[in-house]
């Protein structure tokens, strides 16, 4: 049984695992009690893609027709129409609602898209109430540090200058340059440079960010604003219409395209002088706080995005992560654990304040952070996952990992991320069921009521949720609570099925508002019915829900032991689902849809969510926000990633994520979602260098060399953030890259043989068939 756990090859996956509706469930049949379902050990979630591009989707011009408060369900195929007396009732509160007269026509023949079986999701696009008002342009407000080397700014200035040639003729764009102080350009003023200057030493409040931009509604100075000292005020007592305001600080891209690029050729390196001994001064906290003030007073409610590329930690004012003094490090994993990190706490404050106002707003932050050193993504964190925004970590700007990612976000058509504003996250349930909260990019609308657990995990408390940005890969976790209520256990015969409706309005990229309304259906089933919960369980989904849960639960509790807790987990579920004679471990077996289980548990123990050794609080915190909002596909990758093996005998074909994989005439390809690594084994490493695959008689070596790099491109064309590609051979440096992340079967230590031109990992880790060999021990004990 060991070796059937060590050696899962996975199941071919089928051609869209997430169905039609985007939803995908740890469990699909559910217990009626809270007993069986706490014996089921892996909690009751579902996993959601709110506006997922999807071919089949059915998209209506008129809006939904909904149940009666509280309830408000939308119309869906699951409702029992009564055609005759005109009604229908509700599945999830079993309320029986009049059809309103336009849809009078209503018959068996003449049914509603919402009805149709195949329209579990469905999108309603209603005309907007005045067609005279035309549609709210994107608003892109760049906040660029200066504190670079030349060569990194020269590289920032090139990505700039792509973007803006990128973006649509009516988007809106403003800039914000920052090092020491920070600097608002006033791009509608193109007879000179305007600019208004901010001190980066200090916390300044919108009002008096409003104020010194004379937008505030007085327009009357209520004290000195944090600008330089003597400079002029524009329009000092004029109250400002919101309008012209925008026409100052944000104009539409076909406008202001020289204007833009003139003032990026002028762009010089922060001019402040840096001691010797001290890091550059670099005031990022305020930067972000006058891009929020701005956008508040401009284009409150629309959608707009903050695009911050940041080159190196914040040094002073709110938001500071390390002092400007060289002699204090920047903090790691340790110094948080001790509680030595002295700006932390009080920088996470400040950026969970700031999300709070860009929620408030409507507004996203994306965060670009590129640099050897840390940034401070573990501070910024909050903010840019409470709106939703985009994050990507990269060691320069000159790196592809941030160029062609960067790029990505302002392209159209099939290279679109389908960068939605303003999304609202509705979830409407049976009534047995309550929702405990959801891990992902968004914050709770605190709109508490009947639907709510009394446990809470990530943002809970609530049955709605707001998601400022939200695109086609965004993903949720949502957790639930089965708590049946007393009428529901004495009102004689249950209903065998329980309904979910998830509902998401947004803006969609054109700026038109939409609802995607999507209802699922699952089984009730009795506790005592083991076959039927193990028919039920996606074991790809469990993974990722507890690799969620457990990070979270990192971040919150200074004492929470996650490898225990998910060894703990493992052997109950094995214990519970598993078929063996008590005491007996070799009788142990387990069902194909938990066999791969213990396979995703044992590289979730070792993966970066999990150990922070060796990983910055930047990266922990860059790798579990993608976690959080990637699908579970995705997901998946980054806990166990997939290895490909190029042979002269053989296609390309799935190997074992083991070092027994690793043969002197083989090339690997490992996906790690965050790093794509080709591994040439050592012969193959040495006829390339002697240029074998130059030679006409040697077109098959030159093509073997080839389809890995070609299945590298595919890989990294689909993903965003893009991926790190790694080219490294055997015994070479950067084969640590592979190494890290394989099954140490052969040791230093071990005793077996190995095979000629394999190799051996140097580590004290036990492997997965010790692990497993464990696992089943542990299960089958009485």
């Amino acid at each position: 049984m060991a070796d059937d756990l060590a050696s899962g090859a996975e199941a071919a996956p089928s051609p869209d695992p997430d169905g039609p509706d985007g939803v995908r469930m740890t469990w699909n049949t559910w217990p009626r009690s809270k007993v069986e379902a706490s014996k089921c050990v892996i909690p009751f979630a579902a996993s959601i893609s709110p506006i997922r591009s999807s071919p089949s989707l059915v998209v209506v011009p008129y809006p939904a027709l909904r149940c009666k408060p509280p309830c408000a369900a939308v119309l869906n195929p699951f409702a029992r129409v009564d055609f005759g007396a005109k009604m229908w009732i509700c599945p999830l509160c079993f309320s029986r609602n009049h059809f309103p007269p336009h849809y009078a026509g209503v018959s068996e023949a003449n049914v509603p898209a919402e009805l149709y079986p195949q329209c579990t999701t469905i999108e309603y696009a209603p005309p907007p109430i005045d067609a005279a008002v035309s549609l709210p342009p994107p608003v892109f407000l760049f906040v660029l540090d200066t504190c670079l080397i030349e060569e990194e700014l020269d590289f920032v200035k090139s990505a700039m200058r792509r973007a803006i040639g990128l973006l649509p003729d009516h988007a809106l764009v403003g800039l914000i340059t920052f090092g020491t102080q920070v600097h608002l350009h006033e791009l509608g003023f193109p007879d000179m440079t305007k600019i208004y200057v901010f001190r980066g030493t200090k916390e300044i409040s919108k009002e008096q960010i409003l104020d010194q931009l004379g937008l505030s509604s007085a327009g009357v100075r209520h004290g000195a604003a944090g600008g330089a000292p003597g400079y002029p005020r524009a329009h000092q007592a004029t109250a400002m219409q919101p309008s012209t305001s925008v026409n100052r600080f944000l104009l539409p891209a076909s406008d202001c395209e020289y204007t833009l690029n003139s003032l990026l050729d002028e762009l010089q390196m922060d001019r402040w002088p840096v001691e010797t001994g001290n890091r550059a001064f670099r005031c990022t906290g305020v930067a972000l706080s006058v891009a929020a003030g701005l956008l508040g007073a401009c284009v409150v409610g629309t959608g707009a995005r903050i695009i911050a590329l940041v080159g190196g930690p914040c040094t002073v004012g709110p938001g500071m992560i390390v002092s400007k003094d060289l002699s204090e490090p920047v903090r790691s994993h340790k110094d948080l654990d001790k509680d030595a990190a002295p700006h932390f706490h009080k920088a996470v404050k400040f950026f969970d304040n700031l999300a709070k106002q860009l929620v408030n707003q409507g507004h996203v932050l994306d965060l670009f952070a590129s640099a050897l050193d840390q940034v401070g993504v573990a501070e910024i964190k909050v903010a840019v996952e409470r709106t939703g925004g985009l994050v990507v970590l990269a060691e320069s700007f000159g790196h592809s990992v941030f160029k062609d990612s960067f790029k990505r976000i302002f392209e159209d058509g099939k290279e679109s991320l389908g960068l939605s504003f303003n999304g609202t996250f509705e979830i409407n349930c049976s009534k047995d069921i309550k929702i405990q909260g959801i891990i992902g990019p968004c914050t709770s609308l605190e709109k508490k009521g009947a639907l709510c657990a009394d446990i809470v995990v990530g943002q809970g408390n609530t049955s709605s949720w707001k998601m400022c940005g939200l695109d086609r890969t965004t993903c949720l976790t949502v957790f639930f609570d089965i708590s049946p209520s007393e009428r529901s256990s004495q009102s004689g015969i249950p209903n065998p099925q329980l309904y979910i409706q998830f509902l998401t309005n947004y803006q969609n990229p054109d700026g038109q508002m939409r609802l995607r309304v999507t209802t699922i259906t699952r089984r009730w089933v009795d506790g005592s019915s083991t076959e039927e919960f193990i028919e039920g369980f996606d074991q790809e989904t469990a993974a990722v829900a507890l690799a969620r849960y457990i990070s979270m639960k990192m971040e919150m509790e200074e004492e929470f032991d996650a490898t225990r807790w998910l060894d703990r987990s493992l052997i109950r579920l094995c214990s519970r689902f598993g078929d063996y004679r008590k005491d007996d471990p070799a009788s142990f077996t387990l069902h194909p849809n938990f066999s791969i289980l213990p396979q995703f548990m044992f590289n979730l123990r070792r993966s970066q969510f999990v150990q922070v050794f060796n990983n910055s609080p930047d990266e922990t915190a860059y790798f579990r926000m993608l976690l959080n909002r990637e699908s579970i596909t995705n997901s998946v990758v980054m806990i166990q990633p997939s290895l490909i093996s190029y042979s002269f005998n053989s296609p390309p074909t799935p190997a074992l994520l083991d070092v027994a994989a690793i043969a002197a005439d083989r090339i690997l390809l490992l996906d790690a979602y965050f790093s794509v690594v080709i591994f040439h084994g050592m012969t193959i490493a040495q006829w390339r260098n002697m240029g074998y695959q130059n030679q006409p008689e040697h077109q098959a070596f030159a093509q073997l060399l080839q389809a890995p790099q070609d299945d590298a491109q595919v890989i990294i064309k689909e993903r965003f953030p893009v991926p790190r590609l790694v080219i490294c051979d055997q015994h070479g440096s950067q084969a640590r890259f592979l190494l890290a992340k394989l099954n140490p079967s052969a040791t230093y230590n071990s005793a077996q043989e190995v095979v000629p031109g394999g190799d051996v990992i140097f580590t004290d880790d036990v492997s997965l068939q010790v692990f497993c060999e464990h696992l089943q021990r542990l299960a089958v004990q009485s």
